[in-house]
């Protein structure tokens, strides 16, 4: 099946809700579902962007961009930082999911909207994903994951049908670069967003900054790391972070990998 006809299939799968919100993070997947979603069902739906302390400044605007682009009525909430999330567990997606998708419920359920729906795909079964349990807990409607849209066909329809961030690289809150039952503080996030923000603005399209508040390791993508071959800018990267506030900074040499602070967990067994 062609990027085009999974496409259709996935419009033709939402026509059969009366309305919906689409929680709305501004990445790839809930962009490819925002836009069937208005191609589904027009001026029915709306898009809601949770904004919490662990989510990066310039999603929230890139998100107001891309629904002001595509005509769609878009909110935007503020949600805290949970107290079951101040040690950052290893369930917290389950905490943080099911507060905020509670919250998308009751402001939706206001509107007289009852559907509301996620950018779950179904890659994502295959990593840990403990905030899957929520979502189901909820009655949340996960489209792409149901369609079995993976991330490539997601690209791949993305680029078809021509949205702007088509070749965006893989979104995640700034609580998975902190390690595990580590406490969290507005501090913490702020110097993990500043320095992603610094390395971005570079030119680097894959970024994490893994940190435990002291020391930032630097994840690439692969095809990047080429660029850290040089002295002049180790240098410059090793200054700016420390005046960011770390005091020691490293290099991940195997480059980005996501969901790479998961190897802290016990393995799991099937």
């Amino acid at each position: 099946m062609s990027a085009r006809e999974k496409y259709e299939t996935l419009v033709a799968y939402l026509t059969s809700i009366e309305s919906c919100v689409v929680a709305f993070s501004g990445g790839l997947d809930s962009t490819l579902l925002l836009r069937a979603a208005k191609d589904a069902l027009g001026d029915r739906v709306t898009a809601v962007t949770v904004s919490t302390p662990y989510m990066p400044r310039w999603e929230i605007q890139e998100a107001r961009i891309i629904a002001a682009g595509m005509g769609i009525v878009h909110k935007l909430l503020d949600m805290p930082l949970m107290e079951d999330m101040r040690f950052n567990p290893p369930d917290r997606c389950y905490h943080c999911k099911k507060q905020l998708f509670t919250v998308l419920k009751e402001d939706a359920k206001k509107s007289g909207v009852r559907v509301v729906l996620d950018g779950t795909n179904a890659d994502d079964l295959q990593d840990y994903r403990p905030g899957l349990k929520a979502l189901k807990e909820l009655g949340i409607l996960s489209p792409l994951m149901t369609q079995g849209l993976t991330k490539e066909d997601i690209r791949s329809i993305s680029r078809e049908i021509g949205l702007p961030n088509w070749n965006k690289g893989s979104g995640a809150c700034l609580l998975s670069r902190m390690p595990y039952n580590h406490e969290i503080t507005l501090h913490r996030l702020q110097m993990i967003e500043q320095a992603e923000h610094y390395l971005m603005e570079m030119g680097f399209k894959y970024v994490r900054i893994r940190s435990d508040g002291i020391v930032a390791r630097i994840e690439v993508g692969r095809e990047e790391r080429k660029k850290f071959f040089d002295e002049e800018f180790l240098d410059a990267v090793s200054k700016t972070l420390k005046d960011i506030g770390y005091i020691y900074v490293a290099f991940e040499l195997e480059g980005y990998r996501m969901g790479s602070m998961n190897r802290e967990l016990p393995v799991r067994k099937s």
